[in-house]
């Protein structure tokens, strides 16, 4: 090779290093990129849930930290069997995810909801509401919210065993600090009032929140009965719960309609009159 040609190759060399160098590094790699972070399985650390808004046992995994401007966080919380939350409300909302167990979620002034692994529970800005496990059964869920001026909660009392031992019962307290009415019939509790608290405590507080049926299943259950042993009384009541629990109209007029050939057509007839009632 001459002189010239090594001269020339040299300088060539030299003049396109920056080049080479500029686009042979890793993309994003350069002064003040942001890159994405993976975080292990393993590495999060959980902690206890603090005792003055929790009742119980519960675990948090915090995941999702704010940042910058960015006003979103998460976590996932792992409720003990009998443990939840005390009252609170979101500024703007939360939204809770279930991944494991079974727990109970309920708004002040409504009833107790069942959720379940896959159930995405929505929390609209400013209700107060409480969450957690069931009496037998531990929960999981991922809880996500924004902040508002720095708040993502506003803690409120605790919930008081009654409360969370009686799922049908209102929190809506009357005028001159007389709670609503309870599952059991006002009747019942006039009267007979360990009955009552039989049927609050052990066929509502257990017996309807065991996890191997759904609310819904065991509404569909209760009614077909009621209209099979002709209750018209009982009929009406368990009808509103399972509409409640979201069976439909349709739902029962078929479950009428297929009863009439077993449990006999004035049973039906009787049992399709209420349930007019009901759905109207």
């Amino acid at each position: 090779m001459n002189l010239g040609v090594a001269a020339v190759l040299t300088f060539s060399l030299l003049t396109s290093g920056p080049a080479f160098a500029q686009t042979g590094s890793p993309s994003g790699s350069g002064p003040g990129s942001q890159n994405i972070k993976v975080t292990r399985s393993g590495e999060q650390t959980s902690t206890q849930a603090p005792a003055e808004h929790f009742t119980g046992s519960a675990s948090v995994n915090r995941f999702l930290i704010e940042r910058g401007s960015s006003h979103t966080s998460g976590a996932s919380v792992t409720f003990e069997p009998g443990s939840r939350t005390a009252w609170h409300s979101h500024p703007l909302g939360q939204t809770l995810i279930v991944t494991a167990g079974a727990g109970w979620v309920q708004q002040w002034g409504s009833q107790i909801q069942e959720i379940r692994p896959g159930d995405i529970v929505w929390i609209p800005p400013g209700i107060k509401h409480w969450h957690g496990a069931t009496p037998r059964t531990s929960m999981t869920h991922i809880g996500i919210q924004e902040s508002l001026d720095g708040k993502t909660v506003e803690w409120m009392e605790r919930v008081t065993d009654e409360q969370y031992r009686n799922p049908q019962s209102s929190s809506e307290v009357a005028p001159g600090g007389i709670k609503g009415p309870s599952a059991a019939p006002k009747l019942m509790q006039d009267f007979d009032p360990k009955l009552a608290e039989l049927t609050n405590n052990v066929l509502y507080g257990d017996i309807w929140e065991r996890p191997g049926l759904s609310k819904r299943d065991r509404s569909l259950i209760t009614v077909a009965a009621m209209i099979a042993m002709n209750r018209p009384d009982q009929l009406r009541s368990h009808l509103q719960r399972a509409r409640d629990n979201g069976v439909t109209k349709d739902e029962v007029v078929e479950m009428i309609t297929h009863l009439a050939f077993y449990a006999g057509w004035p049973n039906a007839v009787n049992a399709l009159a209420v349930a007019n009632e009901t759905f109207q």
